[in-house]
């Protein structure tokens, strides 16, 4: 079987006052850190602080040139008005992926931790640990970062098996 082309990922995990990033490439079937952190909000309007994520996204998208986004589903909590709030948060940044012609690939947070560390009910710390493993990282970074790398080596992991299985 051919080994894939290189290729960079946007892994996203949106919040309204910090949204992680994470950019993962896939090198001959190996996946490399590229780069990771976290775009913090100030204590601005709430429509200001949505356009900040859109242009901290679209800047890291221009300087990073990824293929595709991967990103963490909301979370629906027992708060409504929390759970719009993040909503909005990922349209602002799913808008500078679409922006930029990034197809985005959705997953749900048990998906995400089943893929890295074996079960969904994973716990933040552990996410962040088999990411550092994974991606042979000895780098800490906020656990939003973690997170968003965590949706890129999912997504590069379902895009894997996809290969294998034969499926586009």
């Amino acid at each position: 079987m051919e080994a894939s082309p290189e290729m960079i990922v946007l892994g996203l995990d949106p919040g309204s006052r910090v949204t992680g990033y994470g950019f993962v490439r896939e090198r001959s079937g190996v996946l490399e850190l590229v780069a990771a952190g976290v775009v913090r909000t100030a204590e601005a309007d709430f429509p200001k602080r949505l356009g900040v994520i859109y242009t901290a996204v679209a800047g890291l998208i221009g300087r990073l040139a990824p293929v595709e986004a991967a990103v963490e589903n909301v979370f629906v909590s027992k708060n409504a008005g929390t759970a719009l709030k993040l909503g909005q948060a990922r349209g602002a940044a799913l808008a500078a992926c679409a922006v930029a012609g990034l197809p985005v690939f959705s997953y749900e947070p048990t998906i995400i931790k089943k893929s890295l560390v074996g079960t969904g009910r994973a716990e933040k710390s552990q996410v962040a640990f088999m990411v550092g493993r994974v991606l042979s990282c000895r780098e800490t970074f906020a656990l939003d970062a973690t997170d968003a790398l965590a949706a890129a080596v999912c997504h590069l992991n379902q895009r894997r098996l996809r290969r294998l299985c034969g499926a586009q």
